[in-house]
């Protein structure tokens, strides 16, 4: 086998290659994501996290009760997202061949995101805090103490709808510039568009209520349908180069 050869080989199975890394990343945050809801179900604050007010007294014994669940699913939320962190830098790689502008917008809202949804963890922490019994909170009766954790949880899940839009915003991005591409399936991308317009909604809580069931079976079938894809399957390598290609030619023109 010529050099020439074995060296456009190698070319192709790059980007194919970098696909499926994102594609790997894509699923430790799936993983990730999943368990810590699961402890979040364990410590009794899932509902919660959904903008559903429940009684003091339950919540806080809930919370105490497992309390090792509870740390759980902190952290494994922490940790999901520092993969989608690594997701949004992979996918700016991915598509900058066809929008840099786009691509490094679409990065923007994410990291925006991810930003405001690592802050309202320190509200989930809070919680455990303020029913941990510590002296300098005995100026505080049990009742109150208790409101306090709720109060905590309750902000965490409005930040939470705040993440969510950004979340859409980067989605909906993504999926215009799958539908550009060429080098991935169109269906993935207007899929992901769909995905990343009902994550908006979260603009209107009143909508939300009535169609959150439905927004997140979307969501969930969108991402979890460009995940297997780019784990399994990758990118069209040739086209891809192609679109580099050109793009790196557009911008070298640009600078002169």
């Amino acid at each position: 086998m010529s050099t020439v050869v074995m060296t456009e080989r190698a070319a192709e199975a790059s980007p194919r290659f970098k696909a499926r890394i994102a594609g790997a990343v894509y699923l430790l945050f799936f993983l990730t994501a999943i368990l810590g809801e699961f402890f979040n179900r364990q410590a009794g604050i899932s509902e919660i996290q959904l903008g559903v007010s429940g009684d003091t007294a339950t919540t806080a014994n809930n919370i105490l009760t497992h309390e090792s669940s509870f740390r759980l699913g902190l952290a494994l939320g922490l940790i999901s997202i520092a993969c989608y962190v690594a997701v949004t830098a992979l996918f700016y790689q991915l598509f900058t061949p066809v929008s840099r502008s786009l691509a490094l917008l679409a990065a923007f809202f994410s990291l925006v995101g991810l930003a405001i949804q690592t802050f309202g963890s320190l509200f989930q922490l809070a919680a455990l805090l303020v029913l941990g019994g510590s002296p300098y909170l005995s100026v505080f009766n049990v009742k109150q103490l208790q409101a306090l954790a709720l109060l905590f949880l309750n902000l965490n899940a409005q930040v939470g709808n705040v993440y969510l839009v950004f979340d859409g915003l980067f989605l909906l991005l993504i999926g215009y510039l799958i539908v550009r591409s060429t080098f991935l399936p169109r269906v993935l991308g207007v899929l992901l568009a769909f995905a990343g317009l009902g994550w908006l909604t979260f603009l209107s809580p009143p909508l939300v209520s009535h169609l959150l069931s439905y927004i997140e079976i979307l969501g969930v079938l969108a991402e979890g349908a460009l995940m297997l894809w780019l784990l399994v399957v990758g990118v069209n390598a040739h086209r891809w180069t192609e679109r580099a290609s050109t793009a790196g030619a557009s911008f070298r023109i640009g600078d002169v």
